[in-house]
């Protein structure tokens, strides 16, 4: 069992061991769920992998890691009611297996639990810590409320979508190494360097994510292939199409992005065959890449010896090339 296996185990094991609650089963039950739904777990291995670059006993930074990715899942739940999503990695998700109300008060609940678990660090620095999470936070929600402007805004450019990702993905992401690297005693300037990576990175990994929305198999995704496309949302794919787009490819997308009513999966054929004429993918994956290059440059200004960061350096590669 190499390092991340045996991060992601620890992790796993240490969430099946978390108190929930109880009663009401209506308010605890879901948060169950949600977190037994597993995932990547991306974002506590990222502060382990931070940690370990400083210290070798990662155990200590467990519940820390946990509070992240407990506050990662609070967002899904939320933003899975505003989405209107059916599923989350393959299963219904909170509001459709319970109702919406539920979902808001188990996610709220989540929200609490994510602090309790981030109080537990060992941190010379707390308060510094807790305003850092509480910056990362509001530019979570920033980012998804831009993220749900968007699809009512005629003409989102590439600029204004990246942005948007930022907030709402990569900062997260870039806290929980920054978060890591604090933990293991790292100086704060020598953690906002890991920081910036884990955003460009982040930047990366969302357009990864759009891609394979619509480019991926569906069992392994565990979401609806082309629910971006049937939301409206203004993805780099989008933005590129209508950029790239003839007069009459033009026409077709804006045509369907103004359907208020539709067949699904028609409208997710016609869009996706534009993509396709255009190689959407292609420019999409390109966009990806140069986010990737300058993350893997951001850990060069580390001042880590270069064998230490070889964990992170394969983890962030397996991001590049995952189909899910």
């Amino acid at each position: 069992m190499n390092k991340i296996d045996n991060y992601r185990a620890a992790i796993n094991k240490a969430i099946d061991k978390l108190e929930i609650g109880k009663e009401p089963a209506e308010l605890y039950d879901p948060i169950k769920y949600m977190l037994s739904l597993g995932g990547k777990r991306m974002r506590p291995l990222l502060t382990l992998l931070a940690y370990s670059l400083v210290k070798d006993d990662w155990q200590a930074a467990i519940h820390p890691a946990l509070a992240i990715e407990v506050f990662h899942n609070f967002t899904l739940v939320h933003d899975d009611i505003m989405d209107e999503a059916p599923l989350r990695r393959g299963k219904p998700t909170v509001y459709k297996k319970w109702n919406k109300n539920i979902a808001i008060l188990s996610g709220d609940v989540m929200m609490v639990q994510a602090y309790d678990l981030l109080l537990e660090s060992k941190a010379e620095d707390l308060a510094y810590i807790l305003k850092l999470f509480n910056k990362c936070a509001t530019d979570v929600c920033e980012g998804q409320q831009w993220d749900m402007n968007f699809e009512n805004i005629n003409q989102v450019s590439e600029a204004d979508y990246i942005q948007m990702i930022q907030l709402k993905t990569a900062v997260l992401l870039g806290f929980s190494l920054e978060l890591g690297g604090l933990l293991g005693g790292m100086s704060k300037e020598e953690a906002m360097k890991l920081r910036a990576f884990g955003i460009n990175m982040g930047i990366g990994f969302q357009l990864k994510d759009d891609i394979l929305d619509v480019y991926g198999d569906q069992q392994k995704v565990g979401k609806q292939v082309g629910g971006d496309i049937i939301a409206n949302k203004k993805t780099y794919l989008l933005i590129k199409a209508l950029e790239l787009a003839n007069e009459d490819q033009k026409s077709t997308l804006k045509g369907q992005l103004s359907k208020l009513n539709f067949d699904a999966e028609d409208k997710v054929e016609v869009v996706k065959s534009i993509y396709n004429q255009l190689n959407i993918q292609e420019v999409s994956e390109a966009k990806m890449n140069e986010y990737f290059k300058i993350a893997f440059n951001d850990l060069e200004q580390l001042d880590i010896p270069s064998e230490k960061l070889t964990v992170l350096k394969s983890f962030t590669k397996d991001l590049i090339n995952r189909d899910h």
